[in-house]
């Protein structure tokens, strides 16, 4: 039988990731995560996360937030968050155990379709659902959304239900960015990589 860790003493006992800082999720670093707050979370059916494009971010592209950048961050919020968070309530670890011994890995993406564009200071919304989580591997389909200037979004999604999400039910001054079909990842063990 495997003795348990040090690190996993603390369980992590949250419902949700609401309040929880992106940051102490990700394994990147200040200039590569993309992910500003978690906004609505239903472990068994999917994420909102929301960013705002900076400067950093635009650099040497017009001011633009690539379609790539947007993958990477929909990616964070779904096959990292979303995956880090039900294998620490499997594993019954807390976050800081999770990145000590895994390191996420974005697998493929079945397809992708741009409907607009994002400029620096424009926030946005990725919204991912969960079609498949087993043994640390997860797929998501989403969509990016940009955000109507102003808006409040712990208070725009503070009654959101799992069918309102489920169906992208959005007031119309929401922007269709784009869709995302088939996102995964999976949790590799540390120990796999020569680092």
């Amino acid at each position: 039988m495997e003795q348990t860790s040090t690190l996993m003493v603390d369980y992590f006992d949250m419902e949700n990731l609401i309040g929880i800082t992106p940051s102490s999720i990700l394994l990147h670093g200040p200039k590569k995560a993309l992910l500003d707050k978690f906004i609505w979370h239903l472990p068994d059916t999917g994420i909102i996360c929301s960013y705002t494009p900076t400067a950093r971010d635009v650099e040497d592209h017009f001011g633009v937030f690539r379609g790539v950048d947007q993958i990477e961050a929909f990616a964070q919020a779904t096959v990292v968050a979303c995956s880090g968070f039900s294998e620490c309530i499997k594993q019954k670890c807390d976050f800081d155990y999770l990145k000590a011994n895994f390191i996420p890995l974005f697998v493929s993406l079945g397809q992708v379709n741009f409907k607009s564009f994002l400029l620096e200071g424009e926030t946005f919304i990725s919204m991912g659902k969960i079609t498949f989580y087993k043994f640390r591997q997860i797929t998501c389909d989403g969509r990016i959304y940009k955000v109507p200037k102003g808006l409040d979004l712990d208070a725009y999604f503070s009654g959101y239900t799992k069918e309102q999400f489920l169906n992208y039910e959005l007031s119309d001054d929401f922007i269709l960015i784009a869709e995302l079909f088939e996102v995964t990842g999976r949790g590799m063990k540390r120990e796999k990589f020569i680092l």
